[in-house]
């Protein structure tokens, strides 16, 4: 099971109140449902392909409004690997759908009603509910953090986006294929939207995985940096030690005044000490590491004009 999956399998376990069940049920509708008109009568069909999302619905439209819908089952293409549930409600769309505010009676509603905005635990019903409808986050182990809400329109895309901006999750939008997505990219805010929709276990499974990567990767950084440093010194005593040989061929270490010899004999015996230890090996030391620093760029510069 993909972290996408158990997180909406966690979503669907949850109690709810009535009133944030209709938020839930409203978000889940108006996404992924479609009304049509059968012998005049509307016929309001809602389609997901995960089966749990399906039985939430069923359960949610008979416990709150007390009407029994068809759940079938339908087989997708060949290429598809999951089927699609269909819940299927006949008698009573027209007023489940006035009740929950996607419906007048004459037209859809494009807008969720202020009253749900103005309440705080029917905003989060209603993420909620948009998540199950059109959610996906990927998995923190595999993947870079990524959350996501596709609408099939812009104005409820911006909606959900102005919803989960009130928490401060700095959601964003965009268009993708034939929609458009509310998006967020940041570990710590995915972490604080499953919590704010009701996905805790999750929350604390996403958590644990972000904070196990994050320092992973500080102690890689530091790891490479620490490499970085080795090597940049590794390059430097090998250059020394050439210009130091070469000095040594063509006129003899002898020739350089005596405070550069000190330093090219030990470098010769010790190259792979770093300048510091170098400067507490020199006779009649220590010498600072800035003061070995500038003997052994002096011996470079008297290589170079050798060269």
């Amino acid at each position: 099971m993909s972290y996408a999956s158990e997180v909406k399998k966690e979503l669907t376990s949850l109690s709810v109140h009535k009133e944030n069940a209709k938020a839930e049920l409203m978000a889940l509708i108006r996404m992924n449902g479609n009304l049509g008109i059968v012998n005049h009568h509307f016929v309001l069909n809602v389609q997901s392909e995960n089966p749990a999302i399906a039985r939430r619905m069923y359960k949610l439209l008979s416990k709150f409004y007390g009407i029994t819908s068809e759940l079938s089952v339908r087989r997708k293409m060949k290429l598809k690997k999951n089927n699609l549930y269909i819940l299927k409600v006949k008698n009573r769309a027209a007023d489940l759908l006035k009740d929950l505010k996607i419906f007048d009676g004459a037209e859809i509603v494009n807008r969720v009603p202020d009253e749900l905005l103005s309440d705080d635990n029917k905003v989060r019903s209603y993420l909620r509910g948009a998540f199950l409808a059109g959610g996906s986050v990927n998995n923190p182990e595999t993947s870079r953090y990524h959350l996501e809400i596709y609408s099939l329109y812009e104005e409820h895309n911006e909606m959900v986006a102005e919803m989960m901006n009130r928490y401060g999750l700095k959601a964003r939008t965009t268009q993708r294929r034939s929609g458009y997505i509310t998006y967020l990219k940041e570990g710590e805010k995915i972490a604080d939207f499953l919590q704010l929709i009701g996905a805790t276990s999750s929350m604390l499974k996403f958590e644990d995985v972000r904070i196990v990567r994050d320092m992973r990767n500080s102690v890689n950084r530091l790891v490479n940096c620490e490499t970085a440093n080795l090597n940049k010194v590794a390059n430097a005593a090998t250059k020394q030690i050439e210009n130091i040989k070469l000095i040594d061929e063509m006129v003899g270490i002898d020739q350089l005044p005596q405070k550069l010899q000190d330093v090219a004999y030990v470098r010769l015996k010790h190259p792979e000490v770093s300048l510091k230890e170098l400067g507490e090996l020199v006779s009649g030391g220590p010498i600072s590491k800035s003061g070995v620093n500038h003997r052994l760029r002096k011996i470079n510069e008297y290589a170079e004009k050798l060269a």
